[in-house]
């Protein structure tokens, strides 16, 4: 059945949300305002950076000369190719560990963050607060920081990757227990359900997907932040490639950075099997 209307109640209609349909003045503002101050900040950015792409096409030389010093990619000797295969592994693990306690401390942070959990306004705000603050600091001075707390080695980077992660999960657990639905809380709560029950119950089998996800993403992501967080003496193989980048040693660049993306393309197709195993689709 098709709905027609008259000429004088469609004109009724339009004059009815003539609002809506047109927009008031102060929003047509405001999106020119915003339009024209990122507008404003592209132009600022590249007159001050100084972005030329004379100076891209003339330094293709440059890299042109880089990848010929770095083949054949050769690690020097057999000893110093096992020295850089377990450096690789001790990167791993310092990603693999630091999400997970990461993952495991944010848990309990997510629920407080929630909205719909806790109702207090100013806990809510602290939460949310403290969770932005530690986020809002990068991985690479995170471990700067924990290299001077207990020194340099591998559990200055894992307690970087711990600490940077911690702010993300707990935003991003927060976020996806408030877009939960409610419907099977409200369920365990007619039940005679306590608060307790009604996250175990309610809440809880909802979000463990989503969150098993993301730190399986995060294990991923990590073994490349691993790297960059070793340069600054957090252990890992990025220790490793500094020397060598240091020294003028092309040809084992290129080894160490072949080690890296054989370990991130492993761990990326292993992880995308689970989360989507996880999630209940299969992987493409």
């Amino acid at each position: 059945m098709t709905l027609t209307l008259s000429t004088t109640d469609r004109a009724a209609l339009i004059a009815r949300h003539k609002a809506a349909i047109d927009g008031s003045l102060t929003t047509r503002l405001i999106t020119i305002a915003v339009v024209a101050g990122l507008a404003g900040l592209f132009l600022y950015g590249l007159t001050t950076l100084e972005v030329s792409i004379w100076k891209i096409i003339h330094g293709l030389n440059n890299l042109g000369i880089f990848v010929a010093l770095m083949l054949p990619p050769d690690p020097g000797s057999l000893a110093r190719a096992l020295l850089f295969v377990k450096a690789l592994f001790e990167t791993i693990a310092i990603a693999f560990l630091g999400t997970i306690l990461a993952a495991i401390f944010a848990f309990p942070l997510g629920f407080i963050a929630a909205k719909n959990v806790i109702a207090n306004r100013i806990v809510h705000f602290l939460a949310r607060r403290s969770l932005d603050t530690i986020r809002g600091v990068d991985a690479l001075i995170w471990a700067l920081i924990w290299v001077n707390v207990v020194g340099l080695g591998p559990f200055a980077g894992m307690l970087a990757i711990m600490t940077s992660d911690l702010g993300a999960f707990g935003k991003l657990y927060s976020e996806a227990i408030e877009s939960a639905d409610r419907k099977p809380v409200e369920g365990v709560t007619s039940l005679g359900g306590s608060k307790l029950h009604e996250i175990r119950f309610g809440l809880i089998p909802q979000v463990l997907p989503v969150i098993a996800s993301q730190v399986l993403y995060y294990i991923e992501s990590n073994t490349r932040s691993s790297t960059i967080i070793g340069i600054v003496g957090a252990g890992g193989i990025g220790l490793y490639l500094a020397e060598t980048i240091r020294t003028l040693e092309w040809q084992q660049v290129s080894f160490l950075i072949l080690l890296i993306l054989a370990a991130v393309t492993a761990i990326d197709f292993l992880s995308s099997k689970l989360r989507f195993a996880i999630i209940g689709q299969r992987a493409v």
